[in-house]
């Protein structure tokens, strides 16, 4: 069956089979392999993206589930090879290690951004709270998100 979708700000069709789970038309049909396996029951983050706004675990979604939706992966933050801020921030505060849950943090902590711009760091914490770092630990992305509100202030 075929599926209409905005992925990364671009309008596709996709065919997938009926119970085809997202996480495996984003990475085996589209190429997107920045959304990863961890688990594969929604409970360690590394596949979460964003569907209409909201963070969600892609391997607990059925690929039909986003038709008509605007998916976005970790690929589609880039914008005119330019990183987003919120990538550039991780990079600056050391919140990536061996990088395998980066993907799911970035994606769960821009959901947040989305719709709160200027975040607690409690509103962080909730953000990613169903988010697993066996490497980096909390701390250095907390202070990555942190950044942005003082780049917001200082003007930068």
């Amino acid at each position: 069956m075929k599926i209409n979708l905005t992925i990364n700000h671009e309008n596709r069709e996709v065919e997938v089979e009926p119970l085809e789970r997202l996480i495996d038309m984003l990475r085996n049909r589209l190429g997107l392999t920045s959304v990863k396996e961890g688990c594969g029951e929604g409970e360690c983050g590394a596949c979460t993206i964003i569907v209409d706004q909201r963070a969600v675990t892609s391997c607990t979604m059925l690929a039909v589930q986003v038709n008509g939706c605007d998916v976005l992966t970790t690929e589609g933050l880039q914008r005119g090879g330019e990183l987003d801020r919120l990538q550039e921030a991780f990079i600056n505060n050391g919140a990536i290690q061996c990088g395998y849950c980066t993907p799911g943090m970035l994606m769960s902590v821009k959901a947040l951004l989305l719709h709160q711009p200027n975040p607690s760091k409690e509103e962080v914490i909730k953000a990613i709270e169903g988010n697993l770092c066996r490497c980096t630990g909390y701390h250095p992305i907390i202070k990555a998100v942190e950044s942005l509100k003082e780049e917001a202030v200082h003007g930068q």
